[in-house]
């Protein structure tokens, strides 16, 4: 599949957890109404159909319990009456051009639950975002292995309508500098065209080194966003 240019109009990218938790991963998700989010052992994300519905507030109330915290990207401070931001950051939104370069790589492997407590290693050791002990299971998740250690991995995160998120891509420190990371982003990029979807990414906006990386395979800025951590109402 090529991508001729990147569709920077697609509106499921303003709210991708929302449409992700209602559509591909409905069965990770937990809640109804116009609030979800992801099981904890899954994922911290949680969303809402919209920031300016009171109703929506409501519904992820009822999810994640009184006092519950809740992690949503794209809500930019806005927020239900009762509820408190209580950390988080900006971040920035890429999707892929036609520049991006799609290729299985040989050397890497389908990481499973076997290989979950040198992924979480791996993710202390590197920091790439959030990862728990189920996050293997919201897509195809690929390692390169060193002497028999995994030394580099990234993965699918997000599935929002015809988009899917390119998320924990980590090098160990002693592996960086060889190439790893952008093999494993082309590699996961060939698995997303195969499914007959597109690639995106999000990184936090204070990780220029990331930031240049990704725009140096071929992935353009389509928005600033949020990252943004709220508290329920006791």
């Amino acid at each position: 599949m090529s991508v001729s240019q990147p569709d920077l109009l697609d509106d499921v990218l303003d709210n991708p957890a929302w449409h992700s938790l209602t559509g591909a991963h409905a069965t990770l998700a937990e809640g109804s109404g116009l609030g979800r989010r992801y099981r904890p052992d899954v994922s911290i994300f949680a969303a809402v159909s919209d920031p300016h519905e009171p109703q929506a507030w409501r519904d992820l109330a009822g999810v994640v319990g009184p006092g519950g915290t809740a992690l949503i990207t794209g809500a930019g401070g806005v927020c239900s009456e009762g509820w408190s931001r209580v950390g988080g950051g900006e971040g920035v939104q890429l999707v892929e051009t036609s520049r991006v370069t799609a290729a299985p790589d040989p050397e890497a492997i389908v990481l499973g639950d076997a290989d979950v407590p040198e992924m979480l290693d791996l993710v202390a050791r590197t920091e790439p975002g959030p990862f728990e002990t189920s996050t293997h299971t919201m897509g195809t998740y690929l390692g390169l292995r060193h002497e028999g250690r995994l030394v580099a991995m990234a993965g699918q995160r997000m599935h929002p309508g015809g988009w899917v998120e390119i998320s924990a891509v980590c090098t160990a420190p002693e592996a960086r500098g060889r190439g790893l990371a952008s093999r494993l982003v082309g590699a996961i990029t060939a698995d997303i065209h195969a499914r007959g979807s597109r690639a995106l990414l999000h990184a936090s906006v204070t990780n220029t080194s990331a930031i240049s990386v990704y725009l140096g395979l071929g992935f353009e800025l389509r928005r600033r966003t949020t990252f943004e951590l709220f508290r329920a109402p006791l």
